[in-house]
């Protein structure tokens, strides 16, 4: 059944069964009220008819009493002019010559003409009775006053009573009538029989009867109708709903009336402009939020810098996720707090420049952030109340970790946490938020990773894995680097060429392990003799280069003096191979001295400088440093070409010294 029929239905039991209900109850309302009208009609009958034969009967002894206290002479006189004036139909005078006046009973009807007196006891009632007398009596004459019992006087009885009035009782009911029956008794001698009309119901049921399908019908014509209205408006909902669900959102619904249908189909429209503003804002969100994705593939695809790699990482999310601010942190290998890297929106004592948020560090452990690094675990909350931290209503942060490794297994710990602060429109981030930001979290733990790999796998293309220091290959780039700059500014730029005088010997008497320990050691009393700013590599074999910045010849040859000292004052210990070997080798350097620019206007032709150097020392006995004789021809001037400072580098040993 479709709604229209149910609410048709509805309708007609909730109107029709009430109107049956209640024409029943009328039914037998009117019916019990007749009943007890036609009751109170025949008591009140009654009691009229008995009244007036009681007036009946006095006025006949009235008149009996009239008749008998007047003179003889004037009782005929009398008993004509009361029976002129209808107070008696006949009066009888006996023995009329007798003074006294006198009353007595008189009962029965010794004549037998059915006459009965009005003070004796009541007839049958089934006896014939033509008229009511009264006597009066004076000494031996009595009075009879009689009123004759015909049609009349029952008729007069009948309109007084309001009834019909029939003589005798026992007399049975007709239909459409109620009668009751008024036996005789002293006072009312008269047997009667009262008769009322009740009315034949057939009409009023009928009429009933009549009203009742007369309303079924507008009824049902009335349910037709409203179900027609009310369902049209929820008809043109539910084809708007299909419309609105394929995808068609400028679909509206007319509003008919301003009743509740109205109000609803206004909701619906006003939802449908809501969605469609709703949609057309997820679909520029998620078209910035591809744009902002290419950004971020593009970035971690075209370069292994942090600095570029976080910031877009961090505006995507915010983007993303509809944050007000962010942050992100990553841990220092070096003390193992949370460096602020970059943050955007931040207000309060985070509102600073880039440079002065780098330097915030936060503990491990402490606040949330600190939290979330030392755990590992994604917080959420509002109002962040940690004084270290970015003041905010709301906050979402996740750690950033780095990606599994199949054959290490995960990593252990974090490399930063991404954080988020007062999500826009909202009192706090979502779970779906929190699923955004763990991806863009990983895709930063993605990038922190590869960019340290790759830092890791740059540092060991460019340092010599068993002394740690620089090789040749970063020597030329940053040889070239300092030339430049000593250059530009107009400052000096110390070589020192150093090569382990007798180191063949070492490899061949104790082996090339022995041979490795000498180099590490010797390495690292080379770092132990120099300043931060000082770089030494590694240039092959047993060689090795030192770059002093900013330092004269003077300053060279106390470095050099210094690590020939601390080379040859203490015996490198080793793990002897053979029986009968020292456990301790003695070492010496050959050091080779130039400056930049007295000794080469570049960077070639100083390492030259210095290599020639180290010749003179090598030929001077050993365990020496000579300074370079050569003078630059640009060397009076303080600075070379810069053209070719450039394009000017170290090149590869041309054979090994000292073997």
């Amino acid at each position: 059944m479709t709604l229209r029929g149910r609410l048709t239905s509805a309708f007609l039991v909730v109107v029709l069964g009430p109107v049956l209900f209640g024409s029943i109850f009328v039914a037998l309302t009117v019916g019990a009220v007749n009943r007890e009208r036609t009751t109170e009609r025949l008591d009140h009958a009654a009691n009229t008819v008995s009244v007036a034969i009681g007036a009946i009967c006095r006025q006949l002894q009235v008149s009996a009493d009239a008749v008998a206290v007047v003179p003889a002479g004037e009782r005929r006189a009398v008993a004509d002019q009361l029976v002129a004036r209808g107070l008696a139909t006949e009066i009888q005078v006996t023995d009329p010559e007798q003074p006294i006046l006198g009353r007595s009973a008189v009962s029965g009807d010794p004549a037998g003409d059915g006459r009965r007196d009005c003070a004796g006891p009541g007839a049958d009632a089934k006896a014939q009775v033509t008229a009511l007398t009264a006597s009066a009596y004076a000494q031996e004459v009595t009075v009879t006053a009689a009123q004759r019992v015909d049609a009349a006087l029952l008729d007069r009885l009948g309109d007084v009573a309001g009834v019909a009035v029939a003589l005798g009782a026992g007399a049975p009911e007709a239909a459409g009538s109620a009668h009751r029956d008024l036996l005789a008794e002293p006072g009312r001698p008269l047997p009667l029989t009262l008769t009322v009309t009740t009315g034949g119901p057939t009409f009023r049921y009928l009429t009933l009867l009549l009203i009742v399908l007369v309303t079924a019908a507008a009824a049902v014509l009335a349910a037709r109708w409203l179900a027609r209205s009310t369902t049209r408006p929820l008809g043109d909902l539910a084809w708007a709903a299909d419309r609105v669900a394929n995808g068609d959102l400028d679909t509206r619904v007319p509003i008919p009336r301003p009743d509740e249908l109205g109000r609803l189909a206004g909701t619906f429209n006003r939802m449908t402009r809501e969605l469609q503003s709703y949609v057309q804002a997820l679909t520029a969100s998620r078209d910035q939020l591809r744009r902002h994705l290419a950004i971020l593939g593009d970035t971690l695809s075209s370069t292994h810098d942090l600095d570029r790699i976080l910031p877009v990482i961090l505006r995507t999310a915010m983007t993303a996720t509809g944050a007000r601010a962010g942050l992100l942190l990553l841990t220092d290998p070096a003390d193992g707090r949370l460096a602020a890297r970059c943050g955007f929106g931040l207000t309060g004592d985070w509102d600073v420049p880039g440079a002065e948020l780098s330097q915030r560090r936060l503990t491990p452990g402490r606040g949330v952030l600190g939290t979330v690094a030392a755990t590992g675990s994604p917080s959420r909350g509002t109002n962040g109340t940690d004084p270290d931290e970015p003041v905010c209503e709301s906050y979402l942060a996740v750690p950033i970790c780095a990606p599994p490794d199949e054959e290490a297994g995960p990593e252990h710990g974090t490399l930063g946490v991404l954080a988020l602060y007062d999500r826009l429109g909202g009192p706090a981030f979502s779970d779906t938020d929190l699923r955004t930001l763990r991806t863009f979290a990983g895709q930063a733990g993605v990038a922190v990773h590869n960019v340290r790999v790759h830092e890791e796998a740059q540092r060991l293309s460019l340092t010599d894995p068993l002394t740690g220091l620089w090789n040749y290959r970063y020597l030329r780039e940053v040889l070239r680097r300092e030339v430049e700059r000593a250059s530009r500014f107009g400052r000096m730029l110390t070589v020192l060429v150093l090569d382990l005088d007798h180191f063949k010997e070492v490899n061949d008497t104790y082996g090339h392990t022995a041979g490795d320990q000498v180099l590490g050691e010797f390495a690292r009393r080379i770092r132990i003799g120099l300043r931060e700013v000082d770089v030494a590599f590694r240039q092959g074999g047993e060689e090795f280069v030192v770059l002093l910045p900013e330092t004269d010849a003077y300053g060279g040859l106390i470095v050099a003096e210094r690590l020939g000292a601390a080379v040859r004052d203490r015996p490198v210990a080793v793990d002897p191979r053979r029986p009968g070997l020292a456990d301790r080798i003695p070492i010496s350097v050959s050091i080779g001295i130039a400056v930049f620019p007295e000794h080469g206007a570049t960077a070639q032709e100083v390492l030259d400088a210095a290599d020639e150097a180290l010749y003179a020392a090598k030929n001077a006995g050993r365990d020496t440093y000579r300074l370079a004789e050569r003078v630059s021809r640009g060397g009076n001037e303080g600075h070379s070409d810069p053209a070719t400072a450039v394009t000017g580098g170290p090149q590869p040993s041309r054979h090994g010294r000292g073997r």
